[in-house]
């Protein structure tokens, strides 16, 4: 039951109404008109920008349309009251039975409710974290794990069959310098001196791959030829490497559907493939690009070179795809990648990427559009940067890394629920100060404790409760009398209650899972208040012995919040907590 699209559908179709009336015009767009529950309840309990939104197209003012409005909403017999506010926006009031409706769907529906089939069964690929498997996953990638893996959970709970893909970059240069420097670990197992040149892998994360090479193949490895050495650290090693990520991940509870081989495009012919496709569709030429913006002309060199019409799916320039001596450019096999999408039928496509990635997105959306005729188009989410921080001073690098902070390091300091829910106060491209003192706090300001707070609470309601003869279950608090919930308090949680189905919406939707982090802390907050106002006040008290029917009310809108709050967090990949330490 989602009031707020139900109340949007209800607008529209006045507007069809108010069209076939010859009052306004038919065919307008409706697309940016929103409903919305106001944080003041002075502007009602929702309120719509229909009117504004339609008014120039209209050809009349909106204050003008809102009237005509106003008087379709007030014969509607869920709605109390539309009135007209400011420049012509529309506010609501709902009946206390609509409001009240939603404590029975929740309580009927449990983790279900909100659910609506926004996917339709629609396969998507979604590609995220896709380090490069030469070291352990740091917290930069750690933020694109935590987005990603929320992002999947929203769009499975909305619909969608989501396929969450690491795409295992082992073909290049990195796992070449990767198997030379593990190769450096090994003779230093072997007691040889070694020393790393600045095109290496220092961290100390290599020295077990070093001693388990030593174990394996004692010194035979060394008078090995080159060329089949190479090749079998390097399968090693990049196995060994991908196990580390895998196991990183699984400690933050993120479990990936498919680990996909870059080196598998070159294998199976999947480049040549591609780029053939690319050239049928007349968009590979030879040519020669434009100097790079800045750089001095003394020091560029034109040459002519195969390029894809990036250009013509709105990319800034033309891409090559091949380097002046044939082979291929980094960008070939992203080409190969993503024509393997589409052609293993996914409906939607979704790269999550590091902001430092920001300057590859266009070039990406013109394979997609050029792949697919313009009818699909790639949806790309950037992370920002995260900056730790503890003693109000930056953290320091780990020295097991050699060069950062691993995703193993942040996880010890303060676990995975914690650098999960703290990760999600911010939008994705919007940087985030990750403060080791303050994500541990037990405070308000601390947003996973102040919500499992809020959960721990309703269990301990529970409880109280059931030591006091008071046994329920979902479907007993379903009937209660939900009129008896007539507080100020009381009636604002079920308002945000009622909120829920439209956050979800709206979150996968815009592919923006902070939304959910926010909402379930403002819900927590606005539990907190009503439990503090029942120490101060005897009668606002969730358990009243001498009330039986009274209590049974409060207690289906305890059981409301716990519902929505379990619901949320484990969206979020977070267990609920039952009690706080």
């Amino acid at each position: 039951m989602d009031v707020v699209y139900n109340t949007k559908l209800k607008i529209i179709n006045a507007a069809k109404e108010l069209a076939a009336e010859g009052i306004i015009p038919s065919g307008l767009n409706y697309e940016n008109v929103t409903v919305e529950i106001p944080k003041d309840t002075l502007h009602g309990e929702l309120s719509s920008n229909v009117a504004m939104v339609i008014s120039k197209s209209a050809g009349l003012q909106s204050r003008d349309i809102a009237k005509f409005f106003v008087e379709k909403m007030n014969k509607d017999l869920e709605i109390s009251k539309a009135e007209i506010a400011g420049p012509g926006f529309i506010n609501f009031k709902l009946e206390i039975r609509v409001w009240d409706d939603i404590l029975k769907a929740i309580l009927l529906n449990g983790r279900k409710f909100g659910f609506c089939n926004f996917g339709n069964g629609e396969r998507v690929n979604l590609e995220f974290v896709s380090a490069n498997p030469t070291g352990p996953l740091h917290v930069g990638h750690t933020r694109g794990a935590v987005f990603g893996d929320v992002l999947g959970n929203l769009l499975e709970y909305v619909g969608y069959a989501v396929t969450r893909e690491y795409y295992v970059n082992d073909a290049g240069s990195q796992v070449d310098v990767l198997a030379q420097s593990v190769f450096l670990r090994y003779k230093e197992a072997l007691g040889y001196e070694v020393e790393f040149d600045l095109n290496s892998y220092p961290g100390d994360y290599l020295v077990p791959l070093g001693e388990e090479l030593r174990k394996k193949y004692g010194n035979s490895l060394v008078i090995m030829n080159e060329p089949s050495r190479q090749e079998l650290i390097k399968k090693f090693s990049i196995s060994a490497m991908m196990d580390l990520i895998k196991l990183d991940l699984s400690k933050l509870g993120v479990v990936m559907d498919s680990y996909f081989s870059e080196k598998s495009l070159y294998d199976n012919g999947t480049v040549e493939a591609a780029v053939k496709q690319l050239d049928k569709l007349g968009l590979i030429y030879t040519g020669v690009l434009p100097p790079p913006k800045g750089k001095e002309l003394n020091d560029w060199e034109p040459r002519r070179q195969e390029l894809f019409k990036s250009t013509k799916y709105g990319d800034d320039v033309d891409r090559p795809i091949k380097k002046f001596d044939g082979t291929w450019t980094y960008f070939a096999p992203d080409i190969a990648y993503h024509y393997d999408k589409l052609q293993r039928g996914f409906d939607e496509i979704i790269d999550v990427f590091g902001a430092d990635h920001s300057g590859y997105v266009s070039r990406m959306r013109a394979v997609i559009s050029a792949f697919s005729d313009n009818q699909k188009e790639l949806k790309v989410k950037l992370c920002q940067l995260v900056k730790l921080y503890k003693n109000n001073k930056p953290f320091k690098m780990s020295k097991r890394s050699g060069s950062f902070v691993t995703l193993s390091d942040l996880l010890n300091e303060v676990g995975p629920e914690v650098v999960r829910y703290t990760l999600l106060m911010r939008k994705n491209d919007a940087p985030i100060d990750f403060d080791f003192e303050k994500v541990l706090e037990q405070s308000k300001d601390n947003p996973v404790f102040y919500v499992q707070y809020a959960h721990a609470r309703t269990v301990s309601i529970f409880k109280y409760a059931s030591e006091n003869g008071f046994e329920v279950n979902d479907d007993i608090l379903a009937i209660s009398d939900f009129g008896l919930l007539s507080s100020d308090l009381e009636r604002l949680v079920v308002r945000k209650l009622g909120e829920w189905p439209n956050v979800l919406r709206q979150a996968a939707a815009s592919h923006e899972p902070h939304r959910l982090a926010f909402y379930l802390y403002d819900l927590a907050a606005t539990f907190h208040s009503l439990q503090h106002k029942g120490k101060l006040d005897g009668n606002l008290r969730f358990v009243i012995k001498e009330a039986e029917r009274l209590s049974f009310s409060r207690l289906a809108l305890v059981r409301s919040l716990q519902i929505v709050i379990q619901s949320g967090l484990r969206i979020l990949g977070i267990e609920p907590r039952q009690e706080m330490e």
